[in-house]
């Protein structure tokens, strides 16, 4: 292991990982570590049953990892996380009825998992917001293509009224055919307008994910599990309109 500087301290730098420190921690001795390599030494000095600060060995209490880290019904460290209930277990919690028959993860391989998941999720829906704006552009050029000939319509009958060259029922016909077209253009409209709808809704939960994805740790692995359940729910958006 890298040897562990006090003057570490006063730079901002982490003892254990010897770099800046990153939602820093401080045991109840005073000294600071990032969160995630005090938490990794905590579970290692668990097997001793006894947790020391790594840089000057005083006894120090778990709680100073912070709430997220601790069981609120137990005061002890959390060990496991609750897929069913979506809570972090102490080892008391486990043996508990309500959890007996859940399934649980080990804190790292919670993260890891929801990790993956999350980022998963975020790759399909950039996929399907590419195929949205595809449809968008598309529809888009059918609703020009209706103006188009909604305009060419109104100049044929303005021109056929000023020269009188074309007969009465063909001068008939053409607001026929123009309000015909006029009747599509409504729903081309709503059309581009749900399509655009869906497109900022999936874009902002995109970046959600992305950023509790690079975020993720104890204190939001609950949001990453209703994170991942409105993503379930946008798949029926991006469905309705594609």
């Amino acid at each position: 292991m890298i040897p562990l500087h006090k003057d570490n301290q006063e730079e901002g730098v982490c003892p254990i990982c010897q770099e800046s420190l990153k939602e820093a921690v401080s045991t109840n001795c005073g000294h600071l570590f990032c969160r995630v390599c005090l938490t990794q030494h905590v579970e290692k000095a668990s097997a001793s049953g006894v947790f020391c600060c790594p840089l000057c060995r005083k006894p120090c209490s778990e709680e100073v990892l912070g709430t997220g880290y601790i069981c609120p019904n137990h005061q002890k460290r959390v060990c496991r996380f609750c897929e069913e209930s979506r809570l972090l277990l102490c080892v008391e919690c486990l043996v508990s009825p309500e959890h007996v028959s859940h399934h649980e993860l080990t804190i790292e391989n919670a993260l890891s998992h929801y990790k993956e998941r999350l980022n998963r999720r975020s790759r399909k829906l950039r996929k399907d917001i590419a195929e949205l704006q595809r449809l968008k552009a598309q529809e888009e050029k059918k609703l020009q293509a209706l103006q188009f000939q909604v305009d060419h319509g109104n100049h044929r009958l303005e021109a056929g009224l000023e020269s009188q060259h074309q007969t009465r029922e063909q001068l008939d016909a053409l607001p026929q055919q123009w309000l015909g077209q006029l009747e599509h253009m409504p729903a081309e409209v709503a059309r581009i307008l749900d399509i655009s709808r869906a497109v900022t809704q999936l874009s902002s939960l995109v970046i959600d994910l992305e950023r509790t994805a690079k975020e993720l740790d104890t204190n939001t692995l609950k949001n990453a599990g209703d994170l991942l359940n409105r993503y379930e729910l946008s798949l029926l958006l991006s469905h309705m309109c594609i």
